[in-house]
């Protein structure tokens, strides 16, 4: 059985720069996670660090499939604004999710916390937005799937809500098309409305 997580730190590093911190946290009844936070400039990133040591999989399942998909979480923030150093244990509760609760992270899809993500931040939840923007994926030897660095984009709850309606297609494009800058951890709910036909 491959360790996977070498390589991922290793893509990690090639495609951020060395960490300037690192956290980790245990879950009862899963493997450690560590989150790694990069500077680079007036941007801090947070990466997620063991999620993609286990494939995930559908938890009706009795045998796990090892050739299951693989992923790791990054958060983009701006710094300097607000203090989101405490997203760490959010974030590691959602890298665990797929070994505790046998969720399957995937593009598209929304997780929540239940609790902001910072003291004070307007989000409770994330969309999971699609791979190989800042991080490539990493391949392994087949037949495994590779590992996807999925990158996370805060959702107020009324952001979230409308999401489950529309779709994260839609709320996408309202965000683009308001020119929503996502880095910023103090940001407004971008205006809601039917989406256009």
């Amino acid at each position: 059985m491959v360790d996977v997580l070498p390589l991922v730190e290793a893509r990690l590093n090639s495609a951020l720069g060395e960490p300037d911190a690192r956290a980790s946290v245990t879950f009862l009844g899963a493997d450690r996670i560590e989150v790694l936070r990069f500077q680079e400039g007036d941007v801090v990133r947070y990466a997620t660090l063991g999620m993609s040591a286990h494939p995930m999989s559908d938890p009706t399942v009795m045998v796990v499939d090892p050739e299951g998909p693989r992923a790791e979480l990054v958060l983009s923030v701006r710094a300097g604004i607000t203090d989101t150093g405490p997203v760490l244990r959010p974030l590691a509760v959602l890298a665990a999710s797929p070994q505790v609760e046998g969720v399957i992270v995937a593009p598209g899809a929304s997780l929540d916390v239940g609790e902001p993500l910072w003291p004070g931040a307007p989000f409770t939840s994330v969309l999971v937005g699609e791979p190989g923007g800042l991080v490539e994926d990493l391949e392994l030897d087949a037949p495994l799937d590779p590992v996807r660095f999925l990158p996370l984009l805060p959702m107020t709850p009324n952001e979230a809500a409308w999401k489950r309606v529309h779709g994260a297609g839609a709320l996408q494009e309202r965000w683009l098309s308001h020119g929503t800058d996502l880095r910023d951890p103090n940001r407004a709910s971008v205006p809601l409305g039917p989406p256009p036909e």
